[in-house]
């Protein structure tokens, strides 16, 4: 027998809301406004759970983070008392009725008092399975990123390894050919002397005579021929003299 509008009214089409099949969790008196409630529920109907938990931990408005909660105790209803893959589940159905109303009044002008009504609402989330044909696309989408990253992760890794060898090259040409590659006690450019600067080597070169000798040598002999002319000037003088 189809189901009723309300009393006397005409029949609604469908199965009704709280005769869903799925799994269900449920706020009753929430401190808010159904129509509130119901702006977010309209985001998430219908989406996968992964998607719905997303949009509602992105969202901005004050149900968002109720909503959120609820949808999460639905989520777990079905993982452990069905046994259903979390992954598999979306928003079936969502709807949010309204509850009692907490009647309080505010004096005005005059003596007059005006009625203050706060809202409250039930919400109501049912997750269930998805159609086959439904996981078999998310799965073949699921698979078709995963080739995509890991073939630009492959793509990456390929251009660091061919930067790699050229890097290394030039810093070990660098390195060999720079001033700081010669050790601390290395001989100086300056002090070594090739047959093509100073002419053809000769033994005394190859013998390992030191310089320091000969100019010895060349100053005592210097100071015996300055000795000599000293004593011929001095007897040269005491001739004179007698």
């Amino acid at each position: 027998m189809p189901a009723k509008s309300g009393r006397g009214g005409a029949d609604v089409p469908g199965v009704k809301t709280n005769e869903r099949e799925g799994t269900r969790a449920v706020l009753r008196h929430s401190r808010m406004s159904a129509s509130k409630v119901r702006q977010v529920l309209n985001l998430i109907r219908d989406q996968d759970v992964t998607l719905a938990a997303e949009i509602l931990a992105n969202g901005d408005r004050e149900a968002a983070a109720v909503v959120g909660k609820v949808l999460a105790s639905a989520v777990a209803n079905a993982v452990h008392n069905d046994g259903q893959d979390a992954e598999e589940l979306f928003v079936s159905a969502c709807y949010a009725d309204e509850g009692s109303t907490l009647k309080r009044w505010r004096p005005r002008a005059r003596g007059r008092a005006t009625r203050i009504r706060k809202r409250t609402s039930h919400i109501t989330i049912i997750v269930s399975r998805m159609p086959d044909e439904r996981i078999a696309r998310r799965r073949a989408k699921q698979s078709a990123s995963g080739a995509q990253r890991s073939r630009r992760v492959a793509s990456s890794r390929r251009s660091r390894q061919s930067e790699a060898p050229s890097t290394s090259a030039s810093t070990t040409a660098t390195t060999d050919t720079g001033a700081e590659a010669w050790p601390e006690d290395a001989v100086q450019a300056d002090d070594v002397i090739t047959e093509t600067e100073a002419g053809p080597l000769e033994e005394s070169d190859l013998d390992g005579t030191d310089d320091t000798s000969t100019d010895e040598a060349t100053d005592e002999g210097s100071d015996e021929t300055a000795g000599e002319t000293a004593d011929e000037t001095s007897g040269d003088t005491a001739e004179e003299k007698g």
